[in-house]
């Protein structure tokens, strides 16, 4: 077991541990020294269980035992110089002592066992969400990625928000981030089907709506197998945004269907990435019923893209406010992906009092310079102005869009 970091076995091994085990120890001496100072008729005996209860709390069944049997003894002590252990009072005091000390100490035992089976179950859930999450690395071609997971379940590393990044045929990298309706454990195996079909098209599909229309088949036709229905009787569906971000050039391509819009850091400026051809989220719609348009913009070196979950920006202070994501982000300094994502999250945590009401994922994506390669006819007149709508930092750049 483990408590504060300290397995419970190992407790006499830490300096805390060997602190906290005088703590009963010494409430046997003082009790007993007491006791056996008092007049005949005073019995302080009784309080010698405090010492086997409290060791119950930061200790193992063994060394509660053995603070259950030197109580005890520390009372067949006062027995013995107080009339003897023929004394009624006594024998019942000293059986009394018996039964609470191995009764606590069964208590031990089993909270013990049962936090050792906890344990393996965590450690299995835990590789078995790993390997469905599979994180990306930090570097993909010519991308430095970094991503963090904030399940609103404590037990849980991951639930209803999914993220990944794949290779595509044609020297790019395929971005998705989706939101399952739901949260915690029970979303898991929607959001699996989702992963799982995003790895098998990001290489396989030309084109960014075909990658999308091969998750909308996938969800369409295994929706009902995966998710939770008997608990759930909702309508289930999943928010996602894909994005196409070539090696050798500029301008990258995404696909929204109902999730909300990334942002772009270029240098000071924080753009919100609107898509003028949103889709419907993911189970929605049926598979031919809709067209998936796509929404250019440029991404360029040292250009990082933040995406995000609806529990980011959903996520309320004890005065019941919004997170300002774009805002809060605008604020920051520039910085590596680590270090922003390490400032969303305590940001984030300071402003919700530090416990999320959902899932929320982020996730930081910065172009090296080094690696990009881009034709002068390939440059727009304007660096930053296909599919933008809005400029967080109040730029006097007006952006335009194209189609």
């Amino acid at each position: 077991m483990n408590i504060h970091g300290i397995r419970t076995d190992r407790l006499l091994e830490h300096p805390m541990g060997r602190g906290l085990v005088t703590v009963p120890i010494a409430l046997i001496v003082v009790i007993t020294a007491v006791d056996v100072h008092m007049p005949v008729d005073v019995h302080l005996g009784a309080l010698l269980v405090v010492a086997p209860a409290l060791t119950v709390s930061f200790a193992g069944p063994r060394l509660t035992s053995l603070i259950g049997a030197l109580a005890v003894s520390a009372e067949v002590l006062i027995a013995t110089l107080h009339g003897g252990l023929t004394s009624t009072n006594h024998i019942a005091q000293i059986i009394s002592l018996i039964v609470l000390s191995t009764m606590v100490t069964l208590i031990c035992l089993i909270r013990e066992q049962r936090g050792r089976e906890l344990s393996r179950v965590r450690s299995v859930a835990e590789t078995a969400q790993r390997v469905l999450l599979r994180p990306p690395p930090r570097r993909v071609g010519p991308l430095r990625v970094a991503w963090l997971y904030l399940s609103a379940e404590h037990e849980a590393q991951i639930g209803g928000d999914l993220f990944g990044i794949a290779r595509s045929a044609r020297a790019g990298s395929r971005v998705v981030i989706g939101d399952v309706r739901g949260k915690g454990l029970d979303a898991i195996g929607e959001a699996s089907l989702v992963l799982g079909a995003f790895r098998e098209g990001a290489h396989r599909c030309d084109t960014l709506p075909e990658l999308v229309t091969a998750l909308e088949e996938s969800v369409s036709r295994s929706m009902d197998e995966v998710a939770d229905t008997e608990h759930d009787h909702g309508e289930h569906f999943i928010t996602v945004l894909t994005l196409d971000l070539p090696d050798h050039a500029s301008r990258a391509e995404m696909v929204n269907c109902g999730h909300p819009p990334p942002l772009l850091l270029h240098g000071h400026h924080v753009q919100v990435l609107h898509s003028h051809s949103p889709a419907p989220p993911l189970g929605v719609c049926e598979p031919y019923e809709t067209a998936y348009g796509t929404d250019s913009f440029t991404f360029e070196g040292d250009d990082t893209l933040l995406l995000y979950t609806d529990g980011v920006i959903e996520a309320r202070s004890p005065e019941g406010t919004f997170y300002p994501l774009a805002e809060r982000v605008a604020s920051f300094p520039k910085s590596s992906p680590e270090a922003l994502l390490r400032r969303v999250h305590e940001d984030l945590l300071s402003h919700t009092g530090k416990h999320l009401a959902d899932d929320a994922a982020l996730m930081v994506i910065e172009r090296t310079p080094s690696r990009l390669r881009l034709p002068a006819s390939q440059i727009p007149a304007h660096p930053h102005s296909h599919g933008v709508t809005e400029w967080v930092n109040g730029s006097t750049l007006p952006p335009t869009t194209t189609n």
